[in-house]
């Protein structure tokens, strides 16, 4: 069990242990060009498709997204692909290697109120463990969408996400994300939502939708 802000504790099994979109906040850390020039954990086109997707997702269900970058000025601004998805908001831009240590994004963080926090960035190893392992210990649900983050290199990834597993914090990927947040298809708002960010980056479950509304369509002729 992990313990809330307020003190309370909450479960890491059952119901309650899933996501909320009422009770989540997403946090995209450092998917700038220079980081990606040292990716070697994964394909960057995977990591750009997935972060892009989870952002999307995020805004079919009104999570609330902050965005932050470290030393834009020469590290690059935010890619263009994710900026798009809420071009409205200029990313925090940091000093800090761990986003944590700074009072913008932790301040733009608690004045949501919220308690499940969702991680995703580069390095996994740095910008994403370090503010994950820090918020854990103050009381945060952390969960890290390990498809949306990326390291210099497949074993510094997962020595990452193994480390963060030790301190608590959840790993996760973004379909299962979008899972949770919408739990039931009854739900026809969000679902309607989520059917092109599906077909955009799902990968074979996009391939398989549009199957499906091939189908749907051919049986109404």
């Amino acid at each position: 069990m992990s313990k809330s802000n307020e003190g309370v504790f909450m479960p890491k099994t059952g119901l309650d242990a899933l996501l909320r979109p009422e009770n989540s906040i997403l946090v995209l850390i450092d998917h700038q060009p220079y980081q990606f020039t040292n990716l070697n954990s994964h394909e960057p086109t995977m990591i750009i498709n997935n972060v892009v997707g989870l952002a999307k997702t995020a805004k079919v269900f009104n999570v609330p997204t902050i965005l932050t970058t470290v030393i834009e000025e020469r590290g690059g601004y935010l890619i263009k692909s994710l900026q798009d998805v809420f071009s409205e908001q200029k990313p925090i831009n940091r000093t800090f290697i761990n986003a944590w240590e700074d009072a913008n994004v932790t301040d733009a963080v608690k004045k949501h109120g919220r308690k499940q926090l969702i991680l995703a960035g580069l390095f996994t190893e740095i910008c994403v463990a370090m503010p994950a392992i820090q918020a854990v210990g103050e009381g945060y649900d952390v969960f890290v969408v390990t498809d949306a983050c990326g390291g210099v290199s497949e074993e510094s990834h997962d020595m990452a996400v193994r480390r963060m597993v030790q301190a608590g914090v959840v790993p996760i990927n973004w379909l299962a994300v979008l899972g949770e947040w919408q739990r039931d298809w009854a739900r026809a708002k969000s679902a309607a939502g989520l059917a092109s960010v599906v077909l955009e980056h799902g990968g074979a479950s996009g391939v398989a939708s549009a199957w499906e509304f091939q189908l749907l369509a051919s049986q109404g002729k």
